[in-house]
């Protein structure tokens, strides 16, 4: 499998990212440790996870899934065998988001301790403090690197203009720069990203790993009609894409599925690994036929009329 460069970072990552959203919230740590096996049995690495997962499940504080990995990384002892990547700034029971100096330095350490391990491969701001200095963000991980808690930073959720300052700011003061960004984006979800921060990414050959590759499931072709929400604990978070686009977008996925004997799902996470921005999108499983239908999407290379037939149909 053709590894990919995370930015210009020393991380070279297969093409898909394991989404930690559904560690101890839909799957419990049992089945997590069956999912996360079968990813790495088939050769992948790389996983990501927030401090935050799943703080709004019932019962939750936040912390699971960089618990549960943590648990999976000790029992298999293959911690140096994965790129392991989370996020920071969440509100985790302060009441706001943080990404301050202070904040940062206290909140990696919980990570550390959790994740039971002494180095993040790739820590991430993952919503922006616009009342928070870029700069103060950036001097929080330029202290982390040089310490050895982490190797690489990444930025999700930031403006255009946000994400731009804090490029100028590291390249102005010689902090670490952001070597990833990861933004909301899907066969459905495009225009915001294309339009805004794609060429961001391009002109300063930022890695993407971008987060809900499959519309909340939405692209799986599982909820076609309003009787379907209920199929499981996300469907009502896919309301909002059963209208005429997203039955269109359906309609192509199912169009392609069957000229290259595979599944909706697979088809677009395919189209995602085509973007030339894409590096690895980020995608969840919480049974070993989703994950399936993740690997094969790595193995579908879309030809020209294939990829064509899905960008007219997801249009915006």
């Amino acid at each position: 499998m053709k590894k990919r460069q995370l930015g210009q970072s020393p991380l070279c990552v297969a093409p898909l990212t394991l989404g930690g959203n559904v560690f101890g919230w839909t799957i419990d740590e049992k089945t997590s440790f069956t999912i996360l096996d079968g990813f790495v049995a088939a050769g992948f690495d790389f996983i990501d996870t927030a401090d935050v997962y799943a703080r709004w499940a019932p019962g939750n504080k936040g912390g699971e899934s960089e618990t549960v990995l943590g648990n999976w990384m000790r029992s298999r002892g293959n911690r140096d065998k994965v790129i392991l990547a989370t996020k920071v700034g969440s509100d985790m029971g302060q009441g706001e988001k943080d990404i301050s100096k202070k904040y940062i330095l206290k909140a990696v350490e919980a990570s550390l301790k959790r994740l039971q391990t002494d180095y993040i491969d790739l820590y991430q701001t993952h919503w922006d403090v616009e009342a928070t200095p870029v700069e103060e963000t950036l001097e929080a991980y330029a202290q982390l690197v040089k310490e050895g808690k982490v190797r690489v930073i990444g930025a999700s959720n930031l403006s255009p203009a946000r994400l731009r300052a804090s490029l100028e700011a590291s390249a102005r003061h010689g902090y670490p720069r952001y070597e990833s960004f990861q933004p909301h984006y899907n066969l459905y979800e495009r225009e915001i990203f294309e339009k805004e921060l794609e060429p961001i990414c391009l002109e300063n050959r930022l890695g993407v790993i971008n987060y809900w590759a499959l519309a909340a499931g939405f692209l799986t072709g599982k909820y076609r009609s309003e009787a379907d929400l209920g199929k499981s604990p996300r469907g009502a978070g896919v309301k909002k894409y059963l209208n005429e686009r997203g039955f269109r977008i359906l309609a192509a996925l199912d169009k392609v599925a069957a000229q290259y004997r595979s599944t909706p799902a697979s088809v677009a996470v395919a189209w995602l690994i085509a973007r030339p921005s894409v590096t690895a999108p980020i995608a969840s499983a919480t049974s070993p036929g989703q994950l399936d239908s993740l690997i094969k999407a790595t193995q579908l290379s879309l030809d020209t009329s294939a990829m064509a037939e899905l960008d007219k149909a997801s249009a915006w």
